[in-house]
């Protein structure tokens, strides 16, 4: 059985935390319920309070579901969402919402709602980075602009360049040549936790890293123009910098990044986490709408190629540990004590 940490589980419970939905349910002695962490109910004395994995162990020991915040719902919804993503990928087209809605027995505006917050954009996006990071594999892989449209599962030419260009930053002629042609401005900005390297194209950041620079850049980017900052990529650095040092500010930063569509529901959920607070890898992998693939995940997070502006220092071990964290663990730490202050 999962072993829950009962004191930071009260405080989840008693702050009525919903992003801990899911995480435990917290068993009522005096009156035999569980509920979900966010539950509105009144909270009862902590003394009469117990904290379990989920609704099957509290059912196990005796207690029935609150009808008032239904707990068993979250799992569910967890499930249809896993169940949509799992169906969209399988799809050779798109699929409506009506239809995906239906097939996981959820009301269509309902279930835009669920998916939206649990994986940071609506079925259609998903659907839209599912096929075009297929379409960016298959022109890495084979250089076929016309293999990539029916291998991604486009149904006409038009969209594939529609949605390649918008979605790759570049055209997908230039992505098949491995983005010759793109020019990336850089500069390292000098921070309390060290240099941090600022990238950018023409399109918006493409690359917040500490302790990289031009080198390295040219490294991960090995058939793209790197040249030297102008004022405008020394205006975005100011921002990014001040992101570093007042971290949780909202920024509405340009970018132009990549990965595959799992890696970016993910850095779409991360950027979902309030300031100052965590969330469990496990968490983070059913905000992105697979529950099971927490080590994957884990991986989206080490790919992460925005520091900060992407918070993957917000995740952290489901036993309150740390974790890993590209530039340390001492700047992870930094950068939560600074939010949570």
């Amino acid at each position: 059985m999962t072993s829950i940490d009962q004191d930071a589980a009260w405080a989840a419970f008693t702050a009525r935390d919903r992003g801990q939905d899911g995480a435990f349910v917290a068993a009522v002695r005096t009156t035999g319920i569980y509920c979900k962490p966010s539950c509105p109910a009144r909270h009862p004395h902590r003394e009469n309070v117990s904290f379990l994995p989920d609704g099957a162990a509290a059912r196990a020991a005796g207690y029935r579901a609150c009808l008032r915040c239904k707990p068993d719902a979250v799992a569910r919804d967890s499930r249809a969402v896993a169940e949509a993503v799992a169906l969209i990928a399988a799809a050779e087209e798109g699929i409506g919402l009506d239809a995906l809605a239906a097939r996981v027995g959820y009301a269509p505006h309902h279930f835009l709602r669920l998916f939206k917050r649990a994986t940071g954009v609506t079925p259609a996006a998903y659907g839209r980075g599912l096929r075009a990071s297929r379409a960016a594999e298959a022109l890495q892989r084979d250089g076929s602009v016309t293999g990539a449209i029916y291998e991604a599962g486009y149904g006409a030419a038009s969209r594939f360049y529609a949605d390649g260009a918008r979605r790759l930053g570049m055209s997908p002629s230039v992505w098949a040549r491995g983005g010759i042609g793109v020019t990336m401005r850089w500069t390292v900005a000098a921070t309390s936790l060290g240099p941090l390297l600022v990238a950018a194209t023409d399109t918006g950041l493409c690359r917040v890293a500490f302790d990289e620079d031009a080198a390295a850049l040219t490294r991960r980017f090995p058939r793209a123009t790197i040249v030297a900052g102008d004022p405008a990529l020394a205006a975005l650095a100011e921002e990014v910098v001040t992101l570093v040092e007042t971290p949780g500010r909202d920024a509405a930063l340009p970018l132009d990044v990549r990965g595959t569509a799992f890696q970016e529901a993910v850095w779409q959920a991360l950027k979902t986490i309030p300031a100052g607070e965590t969330r469990s890898y496990a968490e983070l992998a059913a905000l992105a709408g697979r529950p099971g693939a927490v080590r994957a995940a884990g991986t989206a997070c080490g790919r992460n190629p925005l520091a900060v502006i992407v918070p993957c220092h917000r995740v952290t071990r489901s036993d309150g540990a740390p974790g890993g964290y590209a530039y340390g663990v001492d700047r992870k730490r930094a950068l939560l004590d600074r939010e949570r202050s």
